[in-house]
């Protein structure tokens, strides 16, 4: 099985989510969420196949989400601009994202991590 593990390596739960991954001997393709988010169609397909709500994909502990006040704005967009406000800065994005391609976990919990990936 191979993962796509995007992530931000200054995030410290982004480094125990990859330690973790390489401690499990996994393989994975690795994405800078920041240098290179996933796009709009990405992020749709992703939450898609997450079963999340799309709220759970912003970072809401980021700095960048409370200078833009998207606690009061998210209450009324729309998906579609949702999307568009994750896919135009990575930092917004609630990392790390890993995906098989058919299941997505967000954030990391070991539990989790183990009953998906292992």
């Amino acid at each position: 099985m191979s993962l796509t593990f995007y992530w931000y390596p200054k995030c410290g739960t982004c480094r125990n989510a990859k330690k973790w991954l390489d401690e499990k001997g996994l393989s994975y393709k690795e994405i800078h969420i920041v240098e290179a988010p996933p796009s709009k169609e990405e992020l749709k397909n992703l939450y898609e196949k997450s079963g999340l709500d799309l709220k759970k994909f912003f970072n809401v502990s980021g700095l960048k989400y409370r200078e833009l006040g998207l606690k009061e704005k998210l209450k009324t967009a729309t998906k579609d601009e949702m999307l568009e406000l994750l896919a135009s800065d990575g930092m917004l994005i609630k990392r790390p994202i890993v995906t098989d391609g058919k299941k997505v976990t967000i954030g990391f919990k070991e539990e989790e991590f183990a009953s998906n990936w292992l």
